[in-house]
């Protein structure tokens, strides 16, 4: 019988998997790892583990044997088949009461069945959104856990030692039931899909639309990072854009192709799913794709000859009008994330906490920001708030940018430099501020070609049908929300 002196196990010795171990083992806590192929088990403990208290195993049931009870096992493997495997290897060698948590990027609805499974076979499981990269899983990362409360008690201690730091709070609470801590990691991976594209495109305005230089732009970043946009993204970026090796500049020197692991997809698919309309979003996940179709757009740029041009004004004007535009346009996208939250937490009957959720990305994740401090003081104030672009603080913020959103969108339309994510900051903007919108329209439509039925203002709920050419009959079709 293995001697009990392990805190926790973590299955699974990629890069994160190993930097999660060292900053627990960092915080006075015993690990105990594991990895499917176990010749890196004993790398790891030779190597980058070595002179620390992390444990090897070299099977699952040494791994189960080393723990203290309730045994807490995580596992940081792929997401999908990997991790119902081992749930079903690790079932047999678990008692009632033990922990499972899987910390990898998995789909909240496997985290959901997982979690209402297990707990039937008196298991307790938690699926842990981890942000932050590399360096957050080894100093800090943003946790996110959800799922069998009854866990709670058990990784607490660990986890709020283990995650960042924000003013002396820990970037990381319980978030919810069943699938609630993956959905809200999956959101966190949407915005941060928004933010990059963002970034992106306020670079590309100043590389094509400005014809401005690296170092040149490193600095407008530099600046940007002292004020409203300071964020991790911005300050990366200003040290990408300044980054040289021997033969110069590296960036312009990276193929123009990104890639994505499913989760801003994700987000989008769920937004679908929900009705709301998370547009920025949406289209940095097709730009994703766009970019992706690179042989298409050289073809295409060789083809279908389109007037290009730089921009005549005022550069440094311009400048200020992208950082306006990049600010509002942020804003836009994390008010569109927070709305799919409130959404989905009134369909899974999920009790979350968006104050305390902006806190958990105020430090160690990738989209951690100066406003959403901001975020937290608008759900405290008002916990009912239904959309964060009401409160006061981000409905001024809107009006101050409002003039440079549309002048860059113009500006980007007239030179021909894509920017779409803007587009669609400026278009949810003008769409969620108009009090009459174009959808009368839609319905007449629909009811003419189909009797999908309307609704007449001052009569809202009672639905009506129009024989709008006379050889219709009277019965209307059944009417649904999609």
């Amino acid at each position: 019988m293995s001697e009990q002196v392990a805190d926790i196990a973590l299955i699974g010795l990629a890069v994160m998997g190993q930097n999660l171990i060292l900053n627990m083992n960092d915080h006075g806590f015993v690990v105990c790892a594991y990895n499917r192929t176990t010749d890196k088990v004993k790398l790891f403990c030779e190597n980058e583990a070595k002179g620390t208290n992390v444990i090897g195993a070299y099977s699952l049931e040494e791994m189960v044997g080393k723990l203290k009870l309730p045994r807490r096992v995580m596992l940081l493997v792929k997401a999908g088949a990997a991790v119902d495997a081992f749930i079903d290897k690790l079932l047999p060698l678990l008692s009632i009461g033990d922990i499972i948590i899987d910390g990898g990027n998995s789909e909240y609805h496997d985290t959901e069945r997982r979690t209402i499974e297990l707990e039937k076979k008196g298991i307790l499981f938690v699926g842990c959104g981890v942000s932050g990269g590399e360096e957050g899983a080894r100093y800090g990362p943003s946790l996110m856990p959800g799922g069998n409360v009854k866990a709670w008690p058990y990784i607490k201690p660990i986890f709020q030692k283990i995650c960042a730091q924000s003013d002396g709070d820990p970037c990381c609470d319980w978030v919810g039931e069943t699938g609630a801590g993956h959905f809200v990691k999956m959101v966190h991976n949407g915005i941060e899909y928004g933010d990059m594209q963002l970034v992106c495109e306020a670079y590309q305005l100043m590389r094509d639309g400005l014809g401005l230089g690296q170092d040149e732009m490193s600095k407008v970043f530099e600046e940007w990072n002292k004020h409203e946009l300071d964020s991790y993204l911005i300050e990366i970026t200003r040290d990408i854009l300044k980054y040289k090796d021997d033969k110069g500049y590296l960036l312009e020197r990276i193929c123009d192709t990104a890639g994505q692991k499913g989760t801003g997809k994700w987000t989008a698919i769920a937004a679908l799913e929900y009705g709301i309309p998370v547009t920025l979003i949406a289209e940095s996940v097709f730009g994703r794709c766009l970019s992706a179709l690179r042989n298409s757009r050289i073809e295409a740029s060789n083809i279908i000859k389109r007037k290009r041009s730089t921009f005549k004004g005022d550069k440094n004007e311009f400048i200020n009008h992208i950082r306006k535009a990049l600010y509002a346009s942020k804003i836009i996208s994390y008010a569109q994330g927070f709305m799919l939250l409130q959404e989905a937490a009134k369909e899974h009957n999920w009790n979350l906490n968006y104050g305390g959720i902006a806190l958990m990305w105020r430090g160690g994740c990738i989209i951690r920001s100066r406003f959403l401090g901001n975020i937290k003081q608008a759900f405290d104030k008002n916990p009912k708030l239904t959309n964060l672009l009401l409160d006061d603080f981000f409905s001024d913020a809107i009006i101050n940018c409002d003039e440079s959103l549309k002048t860059i969108v113009s500006t980007a339309a007239n030179i021909s430099i894509p920017i779409p994510a803007f587009y669609s900051a400026l278009g949810f903007l003008d769409g969620f501020t108009t009090a009459k919108s174009s959808a009368n329209l839609i319905q007449a439509q629909r009811d003419y070609f189909g009797a999908h039925t309307y609704e007449i203002i001052g009569q809202e709920g009672k639905f009506v049908h129009t024989n709008w050419t006379g050889r219709g009959g009277s019965v209307s079709s059944t009417t649904y929300d999609a």
